[in-house]
C-alpha cells in the first residue's frame, strides 16, 4: 500500500557456528603465540637471536625449531579463523580451511610414503638418531630430548648401546680420556622404582662390561668344544680320553672298540714298546 515501506529481513550467518570457530580458534591462537614465545625466549637464553650462525653450528637438531616451527604455524592458523569468523571476512576462512586441508594431505601423504618406502625410511631414521647422538653433549636442549625419548621408549641408541660408539665422549677408543669412556647415558638404565635419588652415574662403563661377558663366554665355549674334543663313544655315553690315551694313539681304537664290538687292528710290537 502506499505510505508504507516494506522490509525485507536480510539473510544472517548462524552465531552459533560462528562463535564456535571463533572460541576454538583463539585458544588455537594463543597456545601458538605461547609456543612461540618459549621457542624464542629459549633463542634468546643460548645467545642464538645475537648470532643467527649458531643455528647451523649444531650437529644435530635442535629442539627449540619444535616449539618455533609448531608456535609459528597454530599462531597463523589461529588469527586466520580467530578473525575470519568473528568479522565474517570469507578470505581469511578460506586461507584457513585450505591451509588444514593441506596440512591433512600431507599428512597423509606422509603415512602411505612411510608405509612403501619403510626401509629406506627406517634408514633415514637411524642416521637421524645417530647424528643427534654424536651432538648429545653439544646442547642442554637436545639433551634432555634424548633422555627423555630413551627412557620413554626403554631404548639405547638407534639399534642398540654400540650407537654411542659415534659420541665422542662414550666411545671405547684407547686415545678418550673422558670417563664415560665404554659408557651410556643414565636414561638407558632401567630405574629401580625404589630409588629416591637418580643414579646419572649408572651407565658408567656398562659396554666394557658387556664387551668382557662377551670375551668370557667366548672363552668358555671354546673349552668346552676342547674337552668335547677328547671325548669317545662308550657304551651309551662318552669316555674322557686321558693323558695316556694321547702318548698311545691306538689306546684310542682299543676304547672305541671296546664300545662298539669291532676287533681293533693289529699293531707292530715294536709299536708297543
Amino acid at each position: 500500500m502506499p505510505g508504507k515501506h516494506q522490509h525485507f529481513q536480510d539473510p544472517e550467518v548462524g552465531c552459533c557456528g560462528k562463535y564456535f570457530l571463533f572460541g576454538f580458534n583463539i585458544v588455537f591462537w594463543v597456545l601458538g603465540a605461547l609456543f612461540l614465545a618459549i621457542g624464542l625466549w629459549a633463542w634468546g637464553e643460548k645467545g642464538v637471536l645475537s648470532n643467527i650462525s649458531a643455528l647451523t653450528d649444531l650437529g644435530g637438531l635442535d629442539p627449540v625449531w619444535l616449539f618455533v616451527v609448531a608456535g609459528g604455524v597454530m599462531s597463523v592458523l589461529g588469527f586466520a579463523g580467530c578473525v575470519g569468523a568473528l568479522r565474517e571476512n570469507t578470505f581469511l576462512l578460506k586461507f584457513f580451511s585450505v591451509f588444514l586441508g593441506l596440512i591433512f594431505f600431507l599428512e597423509l601423504a606422509a603415512g602411505i610414503l612411510a608405509f612403501v618406502f619403510k626401509d629406506w625410511i627406517r634408514d633415514q631414521l637411524n642416521l637421524f638418531i645417530n647424528s643427534n647422538v654424536k651432538a648429545y653433549r653439544d646442547d642442554i636442549d637436545l639433551q634432555n630430548l634424548i633422555d627423555f625419548a630413551q627412557e620413554y621408549w626403554s631404548c639405547c641408541g638407534a639399534r642398540g648401546p654400540n650407537d654411542w660408539n659415534l659420541n665422542i665422549y662414550f666411545n671405547c677408543t684407547d686415545l678418550n680420556p673422558s670417563r664415560e669412556r665404554c659408557g651410556v647415558p643414565f636414561s638407558c638404565c632401567v630405574r629401580d622404582p625404589a630409588e629416591d635419588v637418580l643414579n646419572t652415574q649408572c651407565g658408567y662403563d656398562i659396554r666394557l662390561k658387556l664387551i668382557f661377558g662377551i670375551c668370557l663366554a667366548q672363552n668358555l665355549v671354546s673349552d668346552i668344544k676342547a674337552v668335547k674334543a677328547t671325548w669317545v663313544p662308550h657304551g651309551d655315553g662318552y669316555k674322557l680320553l686321558n693323558k695316556q690315551h694321547f702318548e698311545k694313539p691306538w689306546l684310542i681304537l682299543t676304547v672305541f672298540e671296546s664300545s662298539v664290538g669291532s676287533t681293533a687292528p693289529e699293531f707292530p710290537s715294536e709299536g708297543l714298546a
